[in-house]
């Protein structure tokens, strides 16, 4: 077992007794998870992905507990981001998969105690089933990164030295939070600028979302992963669409487009992910099975040998608190997939596939975030896997109608939280690692943070719904792709919808093709990677969206030749102004869900399409000198 006394991002030591959970951190923690989990909520119903909020949260625990209180220790600031980044990683698992409920006609609204359970267990069992594997996949194996972990162990080391970095990210959030109050309260500028021109039988597609957000996603996943998101957009919309024809001469060119994307093209997508979910899988199995061995040394007190006590730093969990979690958490899904169904056989079946699935793509997610990042994670592919696997169980079982859907929905929205969960902490626990935390106590941070933001998804989402409507398909329809994906999905086996399987089996065979692609840049030591799911998220994506996520990542390659930029945490300004940036649109995207829901008309006039490229542009410039001007000083 290696030791920590050796490793050069020690900021705490073994031995050094440092202040670490706190009342203030505990306080601050939970509320900024409530906030993170709303934020990356409307984001990822919007966009289809969501970002860490570890960096943010961590520049902001760091200038208020040392900037304002005049105190606060990293490992202090480490929990806090900590409890943040839970609420985070439960908001992809929640909209993911929830809404989908609606969408098939399953729920007519979000119900409060099944929407907090699917959440709160899926969120628990992310964590249970990620502690064994910490000393396996996040110490033990130096080719597994987890870059976000290390940017924020960045983050927190070089926030000792000061919290001003604080400003950039509050001059993001002013920014996203009026632009957005602009086009979405006033709609003095639109919110998305798009159109079709129809040539012969073909129908061609352009438009981008006025979106900082997405700007700002693009500019935190750089030009690689952008690039391969809007390569899906371009496969779908402007290869796919035009080829399948189907426009008439007396019919609108822009709804003959959306109609093909909505009812052929995304399922492309589909096929892409389901390959692109096996392949992980199969991947990884090495790491899987590392961290299964790994099982018998699960604990804090002793080391492997029985023999000496651990240091502080290498404390997990106990066998008895995993199994205090556990449990109560098998249990309670059952309960609640027994009342989701009303099928007491139903419900066993599914929570025996749960639990098998859970742990295996936690195990999974665990090791590809340690490669490629969260926010490459191929979580979709993962839950495409987990929902196909649940409606073979059932349709074996010859299971059939509305309890098959809801328990199929339900084990995808347990296991995507999970999944999700397990991801980030991972990568907490790669942060704690680098800056001497106590691992046991970042678990049971999880454990709180979860706790604390679990409640607020449903009234989050009923909110959204009410306001902007999720999956509807109006002008400021929140688009939630994934959910209606896996709606179509459940819908296609067990109700009235027929799936495309010529599309899905297109889409498996790009991806395929993607991987093969992939493994030949591979051994020509390529920097450049053809990884299979931004690919297929793009193909899925509206071509609106993914254009704002490519222009992001230009802005980071472009702006940021005039410094580090591949240096990461504070060395990178725009990574942290664009965080403003998504979190001031999402936010204010919620606050302006009140009075849209209380029927009070804010807008002074509709926006120009120019006017509105125009002033989008001129932001985005703008974001470019600031990062340019910032590297430079730097």
């Amino acid at each position: 077992m290696k030791t920590r006394s050796a490793d050069p991002y020690s900021c705490a030591s073994p031995e050094k007794s440092v202040k670490e959970v706190t009342l203030i951190a505990l306080v601050l923690g939970g509320l900024l998870s409530i906030l993170m989990a709303a934020a990356n909520t409307y984001l990822g119903l919007k966009a289809g992905m969501t970002v860490s909020a570890s960096i943010p949260a961590a520049v902001i625990s760091t200038a208020i507990l040392r900037g304002i209180f005049r105190r606060g220790t990293i490992l202090e600031n480490n929990i806090v981001q900590t409890m943040a980044s839970a609420g985070e990683s439960l908001a992809a698992g929640a909209i993911f998969t929830i809404p989908a409920l609606l969408l098939v006609g399953a729920w007519q609204e979000f119900k409060f105690w099944p929407t907090t359970l699917i959440v709160l267990l899926g969120g628990l069992l992310g964590i249970v089933f990620m502690v064994p594997l910490r000393r396996a996949l996040v110490v033990e194996r130096p080719e597994l990164i987890y870059p976000e972990g290390v940017a924020c162990a960045e983050v927190l080391k070089a926030g000792q030295k000061g919290g001003k970095d604080i400003l950039l990210i509050l001059a993001g959030l002013g920014m996203g939070a009026l632009f957005k109050f602009f086009v979405t309260g006033l709609h003095v500028m639109k919110s998305v600028v798009e159109g079709a021109v129809g040539i012969g039988r073909s129908a061609f597609y352009f438009g981008s979302d006025m979106s900082l957000a997405l700007v700002a996603v693009g500019y935190i996943v750089r030009l690689p992963i952008a690039s391969l998101i809007f390569l899906g957009g371009v496969i779908g919309w402007v290869i796919t669409i035009p080829m399948l024809g189907g426009w008439e001469s007396d019919a609108v060119p822009l709804e003959t487009v959306w109609s093909l994307w909505s009812s052929h093209v995304r399922f492309i997508g589909v096929g892409a992910m389901l390959v692109g979910g096996l392949h992980s899988i199969w991947h990884v199995r090495g790491g899987i099975l590392s961290g299964v061995t790994a099982l018998h040394r699960v604990g804090g007190s002793a080391s492997a040998n029985g023999t000496a006590a651990r240091p502080r730093t290498d404390r997990d969990m106990s066998l008895a608190s995993l199994m205090l979690v556990f449990l109560p958490s098998v249990f309670g899904t059952f309960f609640l997939y027994d009342y989701l169904t009303g099928n007491f056989g139903v419900a066993v079946a599914a929570t025996v596939v749960m639990v098998i699935a859970a742990f295996l793509f936690v195990a999974v997610a665990t090791y590809i975030v340690g490669l490629v990042g969260s926010s490459n994670s191929p979580v979709s592919g993962m839950t495409i896997c987990a929902l196909l696997l649940t409606a073979g169980v059932l349709l074996a079982l010859g299971i059939r109608g509305d309890s098959a859907i809801a328990a199929t929905l339900g084990v995808a929205g347990v296991v995507c939280c999970a999944v999700c969960t397990a991801g980030d902490v991972s990568q907490d626990l790669k942060t704690g690692w680098l800056v001497g935390a106590t691992p046991v106590r970042q678990q049971w941070a999880e454990v709180l943070g979860v706790l604390v933001s679990c409640c607020f998804f449903a009234p989050v989402l009923t909110l959204l719904h009410n306001a902007y409507g999720i999956g509807t398909g109006g002008p400021d329809s929140l688009a939630a792709p994934q959910a209606g994906l896996f709606a179509s999905l459940v819908d296609g086996f067990f109700g009235a919808g027929t799936l495309p399987w010529n599309m899905i089996a297109l889409g498996a065979g790009i991806g395929v093709l993607l991987i093969l692609l992939d493994r030949l840049l591979e051994r020509s030591g390529s920097a450049f990677r053809a990884h299979v799911m931004p690919v297929a998220v793009g193909i899925y994506l509206p071509l609106s969206l993914a254009t704002p996520i490519f222009l992001g990542g230009l802005l980071h390659q472009v702006f940021r030749r005039a410094g580090s930029g591949n240096s990461p945490g504070l060395q990178d300004p725009g990574l942290l102004f664009g965080s403003g940036l998504i979190a001031g649109e999402s936010l204010m995207g919620i606050l302006l869900a009140i009075p849209i829901v209380l029927d009070i008309d804010l807008t002074v006039s509709e926006g120009h399409g120019l006017v509105s490229v125009g002033v989008f542009g001129a932001i985005i410039l703008g974001y470019g000198v600031l990062v340019r001007r910032a590297a430079k000083r730097g």
